[in-house]
């Protein structure tokens, strides 16, 4: 057989533990890419089979741990009981600059803590006095907003009407984003929800909300970063990217991102999304809107961010292009030494990866740059759209798998035994366990940045450490240690 046929049988193997329905259902959620079928086979973006272990987020997660949380200079309430807030508390590594608790929060969390009493008689109150206590504790705050939790939905408080009147009462934004974690399948229609407040509750009054820099004139390379937050400092690089070829970055929604920077976002000439699924809506409407572009970036491993470099200058005029071909060149001997540092000792590596957002692709070419090889790679919460996306980053062969069980996973790996597993801290102890080197892909695992040139030579030096620890050699895996 082929390897193409190898892994079908290996995905049919897999399934043959499952019941029945269970395995009809999440048949239709694994396959294995062949060049020749133009039509992508994995099925997205619907609701996890009941019993089967699932690595996903709620709607909440994606509107407040994604893409309002990373903005620093506002207030994020958690509404509703303690746990969601607790657990959501400084968990994406989100860089910021600015003094924490004085004129940015990006690592403190604010929460209503329901009680049963507020289950029972409503929270509109006290979340009323809540805002009030915090505009007197942080009077530096730029504004404020209401991420809902699954209770709040469910009693049907009104925090819409408690937004529009604190909004006039502390002439601040108040934004409620009805975020509550029972709606939608998995955290992406938070993503969309918050995404959706921005429209409807930020960008309507950009002009009233909006403070120009002083001596701010527009210019005609003026760009925003979106659906870049920040992680291990991610932005940071890429803006220096943009700047050095002659863009002005003048607003990063939402890492190291301020409000003010959200309602700047009408001004720019084009929209730059490194996240796509997280942010296209407000590229969309955007587009729509104001007649903004926008375009989606790879800053993951010397070649893409080559590729996008040009890609983003292509849009400008030729000194734009010029200022791009000059910092390539000038990155391209550091590029070669630390690909001929860690490529001898990484080439013919295999990875399996599964992450969220845009990693499952685009990290492809980073380990492709050190002669490694993905073999099977999937997304938490992606769209159709994704794994389209996708097919332009893999070969033959590779295994897709769709919001993957713990049970898909493990298999998979046991059979496939890669040299690599790149995925969550859910899955980061399972497979060391199993002597699996592991990188943790969500937040960089404690490292960064991951993005741009500079964040190329952390990404080998980690993927090297990773795999060729010497732990390796002292243990084996479960199954062939007897």
């Amino acid at each position: 057989m082929t390897y193409i046929e190898d892994n079908k049988e290996l995905i049919k193997e897999v399934l043959d533990a499952y019941p029945e329905k269970a395995a009809k259902r999440r048949s239709k959620h694994l396959d294995v890419y062949e060049e020749d079928n133009s039509k992508c086979g994995v099925k997205s973006n619907k609701k996890s089979v009941p019993g089967v272990m699932t690595t996903r987020g709620c709607a909440y997660a994606g509107a407040k741990g994604v893409v309002w949380g990373p903005v620093k200079d506002m207030i994020h309430i958690s509404h509703g009981p303690v746990g969601c807030g607790y657990y959501s508390w400084s968990g994406r590594r989100n860089y910021y600059v600015g003094t924490t608790g004085v004129d940015t929060f990006g690592t403190m969390q604010f929460t209503s803590d329901f009680q049963e009493r507020d289950i029972v008689f409503g929270g509109d109150k006290k979340l009323a006095k809540l805002i009030d206590e915090l505009e007197v504790l942080f009077p530096l705050s730029q504004g404020t907003t209401i991420e809902s939790e699954c209770p709040v939905g469910l009693i049907g408080d009104d925090i819409e009407a408690v937004a529009r009147k604190k909004a006039d009462e502390t002439k601040k934004p108040v934004v409620p984003v009805r975020c509550e974690g029972f709606r939608g399948v998995s955290q992406s229609l938070g993503h969309h929800i918050a995404n959706d407040t921005v429209r409807d509750w930020v960008l309507p009054k950009a002009d009233e909300y909006r403070k120009l820099p002083e001596g701010f004139e527009p210019s005609p390379y003026d760009v925003n970063i979106i659906g870049d937050y920040n992680i291990g400092g991610d932005a940071w690089p890429s803006r220096m990217l943009l700047e050095a070829i002659g863009l002005r970055v003048i607003s990063q929604f939402s890492g190291d991102g301020s409000f003010n920077e959200t309602v700047m976002t009408p001004l720019a000439k084009l929209n730059l999304i490194h996240c796509y699924r997280s942010m296209n809506y407000i590229c969309r409407h955007m587009e729509e809107k104001y007649g903004i572009g926008w375009l989606e970036y790879n800053f993951f491993g010397p070649t893409q961010i080559a590729k996008s470099l040009r890609k983003i200058a292509a849009q400008f005029d030729e000194t734009i292009q010029a200022n791009a071909e000059k910092v390539i060149a000038q990155y391209q001997t550091d590029m070669d030494a630390i690909i001929e540092q860690y490529r001898p000792r990484l080439e013919g590596r295999t990875v399996m990866m599964m992450v969220g957002g845009l990693r499952p692709r685009h990290v492809i070419p980073a380990f492709e740059d050190l002669g490694m090889e993905v073999i099977g790679t999937g997304y938490e919460f992606g769209h159709n759209d994704d794994y389209k996306r996708t097919e332009d980053y893999i070969k033959d062969g590779t295994i897709l798998y769709d919001d993957v069980s713990g049970h898909e996973f493990e298999e998979f790996a046991k059979k496939l035994n890669p040299d690599l597993i790149a995925a969550g801290i859910k899955e980061k102890y399972v497979f060391q366990k199993m002597a699996l080197p592991f990188r943790q892909m969500h937040s960089w695992d404690y490292s960064g940045p991951y993005h741009g040139y500079h964040g190329f030579a952390v990404f080998a030096r980690d993927m090297d450490l990773a795999i060729n620890n010497p732990t390796w050699s002292l243990i084996k895996n479960p199954w062939e240690a007897k």
